[in-house]
């Protein structure tokens, strides 16, 4: 009796690798063509259609202030930290949920105690881990969701107590000049 379910058929089971193969190559395929538009030979950035790299000029931000912009649809963090700052990042450690971000989306570079190329400019989405809520800086506190109480030191990493057990995403990003951040291509 046939009840529809080809799983139990060995056409089934092709069927199923056969879809899995053409599912797969035009993953494949798609990430092969927005690789290459997002830049020519010449080093030229061209628009790619989940939105362009983006520029933001560093020059004019001072120490421990944050500087929101929106690249794909999302906050982006950059704040520039002070040495103060960073020396009190290492206190926090036993208070985190993860501190050395082995659980963390972040480019390999930023695995680190800042999470960042730079120890003193942060970029992070600024999107709690928790619910997608927008946290709110705190100061040399760190940053707090008003949605659940999250907390979140000055490198994003996340406090234990609160229901967030994920640091904040660092995006891909590099430093186009010495005052020129490029969020969005890896260096």
């Amino acid at each position: 009796m046939n009840n529809g379910n080809d799983t139990a058929s060995g056409s089934g089971k092709a069927t199923s690798k056969q879809r899995r193969r053409i599912v797969l190559a035009a993953a494949a395929s798609a990430v092969a063509g927005g690789a290459a538009m997002v830049l020519r030979p010449s080093g030229v950035i061209i628009p790619y259609p989940h939105g362009s790299p983006l520029i933001v000029e560093l020059s004019d931000l001072p120490e421990g202030k944050l500087r929101t912009v929106e690249w794909q649809g999302k906050p982006v963090w950059i704040l520039r930290r002070s040495a103060k700052e960073l020396a009190a990042l290492a206190e926090q450690n036993p208070l985190l949920a993860d501190p050395d971000s082995q659980q963390s989306l972040q480019p390999p570079a930023c695995r680190n105690q800042t999470r960042s190329l730079r120890p003193e400019i942060l970029v992070a989405i600024g999107l709690c881990t928790h619910q997608g809520c927008t946290p709110a800086l705190l100061g040399r506190e760190g940053f707090l969701c008003p949605c659940h109480t999250s907390k979140y030191d000055l490198a994003g990493r996340v406090f234990k107590v609160g229901p967030a057990t994920a640091n904040l995403v660092i995006p891909a990003y590099h430093f186009a000049s010495e005052n020129q951040l490029l969020i969005g291509l890896d260096a």
